[in-house]
């Protein structure tokens, strides 16, 4: 089981609904990894390429290495808690930069 750290990037195996597979997502961790271990779960948001929408509050990644990503990507806070169990694996962690914009985009969204 990986238990990831506040604003690690990890891939979670999403299932859909009309297909018999899962494939594998990007997300940005929210909660920290002692809250991870405690409740079995982690608070996470979605990373997308964002290819045919855009959210006014979603945050551009700037350092696609660090992150771990290929593409160009952003953080849209779409929320959610998944088991830990669903996290494959750990790809990446945000730079400096990126966190401060998620921290300011979060405070943005949901207040302080």
């Amino acid at each position: 089981m990986t238990i990831c750290e506040r604003f690690d990037v990890a891939t979670v195996l999403f299932p859909f609904i009309d297909r018999a597979r899962a494939k594998p997502r990007p997300v940005l961790v929210l909660s920290g990894g002692a809250f991870n271990t405690a409740h079995g779960a982690t608070v996470m948001a979605m990373i997308t390429t964002a290819a045919f929408t855009h959210w006014p509050s979603d945050v551009p990644i700037s350092d696609l290495a660090r992150a771990g990503l290929s593409a160009p990507s952003v953080v849209r806070f779409k929320l959610f808690t998944l088991e830990n169990g669903i996290i494959a694996r750990r790809i990446g962690r945000l730079s400096r930069a990126d966190t401060a914009k998620v921290k300011a985009g979060l405070r943005r969204s949901l207040g302080r």
